[in-house]
């Protein structure tokens, strides 16, 4: 009889097909599920070092934020109800004064948020001293997919913020040596361009072409404003994504977030060559419109979803799947009375699985299944939100929250249970975020407050 390392007993589970196993039992050993089935009267009996009751939770796979901003959790509250442009006024100031411990505390704040809200993978664009981000990732348990932002031009940048071409590319290369695999995998590195207005051909070129060596990600903001489309049509008779395939970054290894001011033509394009559009629907309803989503769909293009980091919403993929499901609903599917714009079971999808593809490793995450990784939440579904109810998938999507998440397991270890940490002293890290986010401000002459 195998021993499993941890068992979670009498649960439902969330099939990547969106259907519910009942009366489920979830064997885990040596960081993977090893077990996965209803449990009969056939069945026999399991032993575990550890026992999970799981009566009244469903398991889901763990959400994958494929686009965010670690480093800004201390920009918490700092661009609501602000005047354009909040870029050169206020994350430029910011990050260019960010110190390396600011960062890691930042972002150990950053991975307490996303794990009690299920979200146990991210995919982060880059900033400062990414290094810190890793670390952070590792002490806490998460998955994650880490880039340096790198940058070599751009009028509006200052000069500690740009680099040339080749330090910017060793100094990734440094990234990817000291940290790539490190928490038996939890960790890796990929190349990252902040903007195509930031970058010189020198240094797209460059990150193409290590990227492809290394046989990594790479991390870009694409199509995001109408700056950036003015931009790539003044200078170079292209619009972005066409000007980015001209460097051959377009394909399977790229995280294109945004992709909001896409034309049909670079839609198809993108569909071409393989890139994983990600939506960040919060920033993207708040500044640049709406994406052209069912499109994507139509082109069988793999999706994900991102929070673009917490500056002005919560870290979690609930309510970004609520948001985009009901934009398209409005966008594209009222005028036409077509209810299925964007089907839960879609979004759901990009939540989890299309996230897994976005940061190449939907073969190990993103579904529940025998031999994945233990990545898996526990919602609590007693609740009057949630239950009753006709389709509980559906409802999932529609109507539950960070708040239902009672248990996280990442590669196999259970970081929280019953709604607290095993391992974290979660006020002493948002206490020290807080005064992270007070020493950033005075070196940047904000007028921050932090209510700690």
């Amino acid at each position: 009889m195998t021993e499993f390392d941890l068992l979670i007993q009498d649960c439902l589970v969330l099939l990547p097909d969106f259907s519910i196993l009942p009366d489920a039992a979830i064997g885990i050993k040596d960081s993977r599920i090893a077990l996965l089935e209803s449990v009969t009267a056939d069945s026999g009996s399991y032993t575990a070092r550890e026992i999970i009751d799981g009566s009244g939770k469903l398991a889901m796979p763990g959400f994958i934020d494929a686009h965010t901003h670690a480093a800004q959790q201390l920009l918490r509250g700092s661009v609501v109800d602000e005047l354009p442009m909040v870029w050169t006024r206020i994350l430029v100031p910011f990050e260019s004064n960010l110190a390396p411990e600011d960062v890691y505390r930042g972002a150990l704040l950053f991975c307490v948020e996303n794990l009690k809200a299920g979200t146990t993978t991210f995919a982060d664009a880059g900033g400062p001293f990414m290094e810190m981000v890793a670390r952070a990732a590792l002490e806490t348990g998460m998955r994650g997919l880490i880039t340096r932002s790198t940058m070599d031009c751009g009028q509006d940048i200052p000069d500690k913020m740009k680099e040339s071409t080749q330090v910017a590319i060793r100094n990734c290369e440094h990234l990817y040596k000291d940290w790539n695999g490190a928490g038996d995998g939890r960790i890796r590195i990929g190349f990252g361009l902040r903007q195509a207005m930031t970058s010189t051909p020198a240094l797209m070129e460059a990150v193409a072409a290590r990227s492809r060596e290394l046989n990594t990600s790479v991390h870009i903001h694409l199509a995001e404003h109408m700056a950036e489309v003015a931009h790539c049509l003044t200078q170079y008779k292209m619009r972005p994504a066409e000007w980015f395939e001209h460097f051959g970054l377009l394909g399977p290894n790229l995280i294109a977030a945004h992709c909001v001011r896409l034309s049909d033509k670079e839609i198809l394009l993108l569909a071409e060559r393989g890139a994983n559009p990600v939506h960040c629907p919060h920033s993207n309803l708040g500044n640049h419109g709406f994406s052209k989503t069912p499109l994507m769909l139509a082109l069988g293009m793999n999706i994900a979803l991102g929070t673009d980091g917490v500056s002005a919403t919560r870290l979690n993929l609930f309510e970004p799947m609520r948001l985009l499901k009901f934009a398209m609903q409005a966008r594209h599917g009222v005028d036409i009375n077509d209810p299925l714009a964007l089907p839960a079971q879609e979004v759901y999808h990009m939540a989890t699985q299309g996230g897994a593809k976005a940061v190449m490793q939907e073969k190990e995450i993103g579904r529940l299944e025998v031999g994945m990784k233990a990545d898996i939440l526990l919602l609590d579904i007693e609740r009057p939100h949630l239950t009753p109810t006709a389709h509980l998938p559906k409802t999932i999507v529609t109507a539950a929250g960070p708040d239902d998440v009672s248990d996280v397991i990442v590669d196999g270890k259970l970081l929280i249970h019953n709604h607290e940490f095993l391992n974290l002293d979660e006020d002493r890290i948002r206490y020290d975020a807080g005064q992270a986010m007070l020493d950033v401000g005075r070196r940047a002459n904000f007028s921050f407050e932090s209510f700690i």
